[in-house]
């Protein structure tokens, strides 16, 4: 699992937090490109190979295939994952408000 040692990569969160819906891998590059406000653009092989890495933690899985566009979804240990990681950024942004804001 993900914990306080083991931040996620910008791709790999905005991945994580697309799939919370189905996605084939073209939804899932543009998805994170809209989210990210154009900051984060992945490439295909960017895309694969996280999404093969995911799989393999069994952060997500491939739904069965109905058509050309494999889809992937989050997997509830993704989710677990992506949770703990809101929940270290939520610290990070209050710790940060907290000290610059006296």
């Amino acid at each position: 699992m993900n914990n306080a040692n083991n931040a996620l990569t910008e791709a790999v969160f905005y991945i994580l937090l697309v799939l919370t819906e189905p996605k084939h891998g073209y939804g899932i590059m543009q998805q994170v490109q809209e989210l990210s406000h154009g900051r984060l653009s992945l490439s295909a092989g960017t895309l694969y190979g996280a999404l093969a890495s995911l799989q393999e933690k069994g952060w997500i899985e491939p739904l069965p295939e109905e058509g050309r566009k494999k889809e992937y979804r989050i997997t509830v240990l993704g989710r677990s994952v992506l949770e703990q990681e809101l929940a270290r950024l939520n610290e990070l942004v209050t710790n940060g408000f907290a000290r610059l804001n006296r």
